[in-house]
């Protein structure tokens, strides 16, 4: 492993003045789980890791039934899969927190590590963008919000700038009448990429009719999809199984995934069409409960 300085700073302002003075190139450390692994692999060189465990307010973890759900930071997958306010509000995030990778890895990688990560078949990020979390962005002008949808840019690449930290994720409160699923197929649940991820968010009126809905898909594009078309085909409308059916053949034809060893290309794409329609069907089961 390369040698490197290692810094521990005792605020966001140190830790962005770390970032913008000190060696280059340099990166954040929280859980460690893809840093560690990257860096003695020799993927990743930095000249200088820092620290952000002791800044105050990383661990965040709150609840407000108004506001919704913080995450901070240094918040943990495990913390997330394992805690009633997720697991009774925000099902698809507590099941997509699940299926990501070893229970080891689980109690130390990070949920904003892993969106950080940006990889097209990250667990949490389907999840989050149909719950329509936010970012909090910290850097040298202070601190600005990022839609998740919209902070990916490809494979690996996000809008944040070399000296900005991600500080916590907002996710809103869900609106009654509200369900919520994360499906991921794989060769197995965990420990596995995803070859397909479908994360679905659907809120019913007062008449039984889809007032409003998110799809996402993952491992289907180069960033995480939101699948507009399949959306549209039941906003407005109540939600029989041939209006289902149809949504499902909508996203399937949105999707644009490559063929690799996990999966070839139609595959996936046949998988959307089924993980989409299990999904929903499994949101509105949801609502029914």
């Amino acid at each position: 492993m390369k040698y490197f300085e290692y810094s521990e700073p005792a605020s966001l302002d140190q830790a962005v003045a770390l970032l913008r003075g000190g060696p280059s190139p340099a990166s954040l450390i929280a859980g460690g789980t893809d840093l560690m692994v990257q860096m003695k692999e020799h993927v990743r060189q930095p000249a200088h890791v820092i620290n952000i465990k002791k800044i105050p307010g990383m661990d965040d973890f709150a609840f407000d039934p108004r506001e919704g759900l913080l995450l901070g930071a240094l918040v943990t997958t495990r913390q997330v899969e394992t805690s009633p306010l997720t697991l009774r509000h925000y099902a698809s995030l507590a099941r997509a927190a699940t299926d990501f990778a070893s229970i080891q890895v689980r109690h130390r990688a990070t949920v904003v590590g892993n969106v950080c990560r940006a990889s097209p078949s990250a667990d949490t990020l389907p999840a989050l963008i149909a719950d329509g979390a936010v970012l909090r962005i910290h850097g040298p002008a202070g601190q600005r919000r990022c839609a998740v949808e919209d902070f990916c840019t490809g494979p690996g690449r996000t809008v944040l700038a070399p000296d900005e930290i991600v500080t916590h994720i907002e996710i809103p409160a869900p609106p009654p009448r509200t369900g919520k699923a994360y499906i991921k197929h794989g060769r197995r649940a965990q420990m596995e990429l995803a070859t397909v991820g479908v994360a679905v968010r659907i809120t019913l009126d007062g008449h039984g009719a889809v007032d409003d809905l998110a799809i996402v898909l993952a491992a289907v594009a180069p960033t995480p999809l939101r699948a507009t078309q399949a959306e549209a085909v039941l906003r407005g409308r109540r939600p029989t199984a041939e209006r289902l059916a149809e949504a499902a053949l909508a996203a399937c034809g949105e999707a644009r995934p490559i063929g690799d060893v996990r999966g070839s290309a139609a595959y996936r794409r046949d998988m959307v069409r089924v993980l989409t329609r299990r999904a929903l069907e499994q949101a509105l089961q949801e609502i029914q409960a």
